[in-house]
């Protein structure tokens, strides 16, 4: 995962960033202003900035000059603003910003910026990561109890698990829905925000469908 630098003067943002991040894996430090990107940038270049536009001290823009002509600007830098015109964006562009994002940012496009941002430093390890190979199952007659054993096979993660079918339907299913979510769990490596994309829900409705089920969010995490 990475080190993300983000910078923006209100707190509420700071907050939700490094929420959203910091589930992702990323290792995400804060500042509320330039002099403490300035800090936290000389201390350790960061993977990648989240840079707001607008702040009280120094704007992000300007922030984002001196970095340039100091030779600091060798990070990915994603501009963040919810009044900047196109003028200023493609300004910031032209320094050497590599994206622009306007608030409120949805998750979706502060993701997508992230991973393209990262992509650079990434590239060599994505090669190698293994396709992903399909789902099996096999149906089996066990004694007088129907056995459905489903195999799953991806980038390493395996997984083999048994539901009895002879069984209340309620049952059967709260049975495979918790090792559907472990499953997905496991392999985002406890990221909730991967796991509500990629299974469709709305995340305080997949918190409250796990805890339902007594998913274990913890072990997730661990594994």
């Amino acid at each position: 995962m990475a080190n993300i630098l983000v910078v923006d003067d209100e707190l509420g943002i700071r907050d939700l960033l490094w929420e959203i991040l910091n589930d992702e894996g990323h290792t995400v430090e804060l500042a509320e202003n330039a002099a403490q990107a300035r800090a936290a940038r000389a201390k350790e270049r960061p993977d990648l900035v989240l840079l707001d536009i607008w702040m009280p001290d120094t704007d992000g823009v300007t922030l984002l000059k001196e970095w340039s002509s100091t030779g600091l600007l060798n990070m990915p830098v994603i501009m963040m603003s919810g009044h900047a015109t196109i003028d200023t964006a493609v300004e910031a562009t032209k320094i050497g910003a590599l994206a622009f994002l306007e608030k409120p940012i949805t998750l979706q496009k502060l993701l997508k910026a992230v991973e393209q941002g990262l992509v650079r430093n990434v590239a060599p390890r994505l090669a190698s990561v293994a396709p992903i190979k399909p789902v099996v199952m096999v149906a089996e007659t066990v004694s007088m109890s129907t056995v459905a054993t489903v195999a799953s096979v991806d980038a390493g993660l395996q997984a083999t698990q048994n539901f009895v079918l002879d069984r209340p339907l309620r049952e059967a299913r709260d049975e495979f829905e918790k090792a559907y979510f472990e499953y997905h769990l496991a392999r985002e490596n406890g990221s909730m925000t991967r796991v509500a994309e990629k299974t469709g829900l709305e995340r305080t409705h997949l918190y409250r469908k796990l805890k339902q089920l007594g998913v274990d969010l913890t072990r997730s995490k661990r594994n």
